[in-house]
């Protein structure tokens, strides 16, 4: 951990000497020569490597503390057979999770197909283990950091109806023993749906039969990563068509907050952006953007010279803009003309609905002439912003 600090307090000064450097060579315009921009740039990317390093770190350190962990646990109830005192029944007993990992690993497992029958789904796959289900939610959140901004809900059909309010009555000075006003409230309804994604990996013979190799958590890997990924790109720009609504699209995301006055972005426009949000929704809001926009972020000063974007120097914060979190994702849209470049708001607004639960399939003949066996794995899900006015956007002037 002191490595940890030792590398936020260099990387604090580096940021520093950055600035220095930055306002001492700006000339009267404001613009840097092609050489001391290049030299600036390099000082930048001293300041982005060294917080790519203490990510890293971090990352271990939480690898160390979760392995370190004791791996048994004292039994402190009376012998019954079980150390949890606990009978699990369905896709979460021992019997259908030991079923379930060995019918994906054998070809003609059929034995056991009485377990397996709590979780047959309707296609011919099997609904993965319920302990299996969280880890791979784990994985997916891991992968696609917006699912810990969101609000994940768990839908048993294909769709669910969410009252909204649209619009809230209003009280009304009146005189003695004057009638009341009459001033109703009026409520809406966002329905989310369930969309199907799905991928497929292929897995050699000799890597199934090998004991050695841990089938459920390469599997939870590499499901997590791709689905995880093509989340993450619906969330932000799906267009509500077989996918989730994103933030950034159009019709259906977020409220428009500002259009930039120029071709390059301000501060002014980022205030403004930050201001065009109601203030309730401001106690929990986090910008999300593109990383080259944090770039051009690092570079703009608030009216009082000092620059909007602060490294964190205490573990356990993060990275700041106008003293609020951010997050980077590759699927916000870049600085273009036209573009959604950055969303600032209270995220929690944005609901995602997963239909448990996620189905696996075995293909055991598809591959067969090349010694390999094919894994089926589908998820359905859906997102919708439900609440527009909870998020804003900046638009690049075109």
């Amino acid at each position: 951990m002191n490595k940890i600090l030792e590398l936020r307090e260099k990387r604090a000064k580096a940021w520093d000497a950055a600035k220095a450097f930055l306002d001492a060579k700006r000339g009267t315009d404001g613009l840097l020569s092609a050489e001391d921009t290049a030299t600036y740039d390099r000082m930048e990317a001293d300041v982005v490597n060294l917080g790519k390093e203490i990510d890293r770190l971090e990352r271990q350190a939480a690898i160390d503390a979760e392995l370190n962990k004791p791996i048994n646990s004292p039994i402190t109830n009376k012998p019954n057979g079980r150390v949890d005192g606990d009978v699990k029944t369905g896709r979460a007993g021992d019997e259908y999770k030991k079923a379930f990992w060995n019918a994906m690993r054998k070809k003609n497992y059929y034995d056991v197909s009485n377990a397996l029958q709590v979780g047959t789904e309707s296609e011919g796959g099997y609904l993965v283990p319920d302990e299996y289900e969280r880890k791979l939610v784990e994985a997916l959140e891991e992968e696609n950091f917006f699912r810990s901004l969101a609000t994940v809900i768990q839908t048993s059909n294909g769709e669910r109806k969410i009252p909204v309010v649209a619009s809230k009555g209003e009280a009304s000075w009146i005189d003695e023993e004057g009638a009341f006003p009459e001033s109703d409230d009026s409520f809406g309804q966002i329905t989310i749906a369930s969309y199907k994604v799905a991928t497929m990996i292929k897995v050699s013979d000799e890597l199934l039969n090998d004991n050695v190799f841990n089938l459920e958590n390469y599997i939870a890997k590499e499901f997590g990563r791709r689905i995880g990924r093509k989340e993450e790109e619906a969330f932000f720009l799906g267009d509500g068509v077989g996918k989730p609504t994103g933030i950034f699209n159009a019709t259906g995301g977020a409220s428009d907050g500002v259009t930039t006055a120029g071709a390059n972005i301000t501060f002014d426009d980022v205030m403004d952006l930050f201001y065009s949000l109601k203030s309730p929704y401001r106690k929990k809001a986090v910008w999300i953007l593109n990383d080259s926009t944090v770039k051009a972020l690092r570079k703009l000063k608030d009216g009082n010279g000092n620059y909007i974007w602060q490294p964190s120097v205490q573990a356990g914060v993060p990275d700041m803009i106008l003293n609020r979190p951010y997050y980077t994702s590759s699927f916000v849209p870049e600085l273009a003309a036209g573009a959604k470049a950055m969303a600032f708001g209270d995220f929690s607004y944005y609901w995602i609905a997963d239909r448990q639960g996620r189905s696996f399939k075995r293909l055991n003949e598809l591959y067969a002439k090349t010694g390999q066996v094919g894994f089926l794995a589908s998820q359905r899900v859906d997102g919708k912003l439900i609440l527009p006015e909870a998020v804003k956007t900046l638009t690049m002037k075109e």
